[in-house]
């Protein structure tokens, strides 16, 4: 099952890594947006479409699931199958990071 998982979301789209990264504690999707857009100082925006698309496609692969609904809004939080693909995407952007670290410089 991860083999295939990781051929569908390795590497992560940003927004999907922002989905995932956020659902370490529960939430809904318009949370979602809002902690990204601070995380992101506005760089980053989810649309309503993404987002639910993205939220939908997840919870069918059991990355993440449904805990309760709240005003209308489905909470929804992280599985040990979506940590163990978050993790993976975790050490492969650390090791981009490393691997470019004082090679690149800002504006060139």
């Amino acid at each position: 099952m991860l083999e295939r998982i990781k051929r569908v979301y390795v590497p992560m789209t940003e927004t999907g890594f922002y989905i995932l990264y956020c659902l370490r504690e529960e939430m809904h999707g318009y949370n979602i947006g809002q902690q990204v857009r601070q995380m992101t100082g506005g760089e980053v925006t989810i649309s309503p479409g993404t987002m639910y698309g993205t939220l939908s496609k997840m919870e069918k692969d059991g990355l993440i699931r449904f805990v309760r609904e709240e005003e209308k809004r489905k909470l929804y939080v992280i599985t040990e199958l979506g940590w163990e693909v978050l993790e993976i995407e975790l050490r492969r952007i650390e090791r981009l990071y490393k691997n470019s670290k004082g090679e690149y410089i800002y504006g060139r």
